[in-house]
C-alpha cells in the first residue's frame, strides 16, 4: 500500500500539471477531466499510504500479521487500487465528456459497497474485543477512524449515485466527505500510529488519560456537529440551485448563516480538542529532545576532558 500509494501519488502530482500545456489547456472539458481525475487520485493515493499505516497498527495491537498477510487484506488492497484509478469519475457527471467514463466510475463507486460491509461486519466483531485493548492510545484513534469510515463511506456511496449527484455536486455536502475523510479517517489513522510510535514518551506523562479522554470526545462530537453542519447547509444549497433559481444567491447564503455559525463554532471546539490531546505529548517531546542533547552535550565534553588528558 505504501509503494503504491508513493507511486501514483508522484504520477497524479505530475499528471496536475497538465494544463501548462496548450493541447490540454485549450479544451475546456478536457481540462476539467483531467484535472478533476489528477486530484481524484492524488486523494486515493494518500488513502493508500494512510490505511497501510492503519493496518500495519491493527496487526501490532492484535500482535499477529495474519491480517496483512490474509486473503480479505489482499482484496482490500487491490479494491482501493480499483477506486484509486476510476473513481474519480463520479465527480465528473456533470461535465459533458464520454458516457463510457461516467458509467464505469458509476460502477466502480458501487463496489464500496464491499468495502462497506466488510468494515460493518468487523465492526460487530471487534466490539468483543475492545476491552482488551482499550488502554492503548492508539487504539481510540483506530476506533474512531473505523466509525468516520462508515459515515464517509455512506454519504460517498450516495454521493456516487447520478441522481443525487446532480443536487449534491457543488455544495457543501461534497466538502463534508472531504472533511469527514480528512479529519474523521486520516487524521485520526495517523494519530493512532504517532501516539503508538510515541508511547514510550507517553508513558511518562501523568494523568495521561486526564487530557486524552476530554479530548478525544470533545474532537468527535465536534467534528459530528461540523459535518452535520455542513450536510444541512449543502442540501438547503442543492434545493435553491436546481428548484429555486429564481432568488438571489446573497439571500440563499444568508439563510445559511446559522448553519455556517455552528460550522465555525465547532471548528474551534473540534482544534481545541485536538490541542487536549496533542499538547502533552508536544511537550514531553521536546523535554526529552533537550534531555538528550543535554546528555549529548556531557559525553562530548567527557570525551574531550579524557582526550586532553590523555
Amino acid at each position: 500500500m505504501w509503494f503504491t500509494g508513493f507511486i501514483f501519488f508522484l504520477i497524479t502530482y505530475l499528471e496536475s500539471y497538465l494544463w501548462l500545456i496548450p493541447y490540454f489547456r485549450n479544451n475546456i472539458v478536457n481540462d476539467l477531466t483531467i484535472q478533476w481525475k489528477s486530484y481524484g487520485s492524488m486523494v486515493g493515493s494518500w488513502n493508500m499510504l494512510i490505511y497501510g499505516c492503519g493496518i500495519y497498527l491493527m496487526d501490532k495491537i492484535s500482535g499477529t500479521q495474519t491480517y496483512s498477510y490474509s486473503k480479505t487484506g489482499f482484496a482490500i488492497y487491490f479494491l482501493g487500487l480499483f477506486n484509486l484509478m476510476f473513481n474519480w469519475g463520479h465527480h465528473i457527471y456533470t461535465v459533458p465528456t464520454h458516457g463510457y467514463i461516467k458509467h464505469v466510475s458509476y460502477l466502480v463507486s458501487m463496489t464500496e459497497l464491499l468495502l462497506l460491509g466488510r468494515i460493518i461486519f468487523l465492526w460487530r466483531r471487534q466490539m468483543k474485543q475492545n476491552k482488551k485493548h482499550i488502554h492503548q492510545p492508539g487504539f481510540r484513534f483506530y476506533a474512531a477512524a473505523d466509525f468516520w469510515i462508515f459515515l464517509t463511506l455512506v454519504l460517498a456511496i450516495a454521493m456516487s449515485i447520478p441522481a443525487i449527484n446532480v443536487y449534491t455536486h457543488g455544495t457543501h455536502i461534497t466538502v463534508a466527505h472531504t472533511m469527514g475523510a480528512t479529519i474523521g479517517i486520516n487524521t485520526f489513522l495517523l494519530l493512532a500510529v504517532v501516539f503508538d510510535q510515541l508511547n514510550p514518551l507517553i508513558r511518562k506523562i501523568k494523568n495521561f488519560h486526564r487530557y486524552l479522554l476530554p479530548g478525544f470526545r470533545i474532537c468527535n462530537i465536534s467534528l459530528f456537529i461540523f459535518w452535520i453542519s455542513l450536510i444541512v447547509a449543502g442540501i438547503m444549497k442543492a434545493w435553491w440551485q436546481v428548484h429555486r433559481p429564481e432568488v438571489p444567491f446573497s439571500t440563499m447564503m444568508i439563510s445559511l448563516r446559522p448553519y455556517f455559525m455552528m460550522f465555525m463554532i465547532t471548528g474551534v471546539t473540534l482544534t481545541a480538542g485536538m490541542w487536549m490531546m496533542l499538547l502533552p505529548v508536544v511537550k514531553q517531546y521536546f523535554m526529552h529532545g533537550m534531555h538528550a542533547k543535554k546528555r549529548m552535550e556531557l559525553l562530548y565534553k567527557k570525551r574531550n576532558a579524557s582526550l586532553s588528558t590523555y
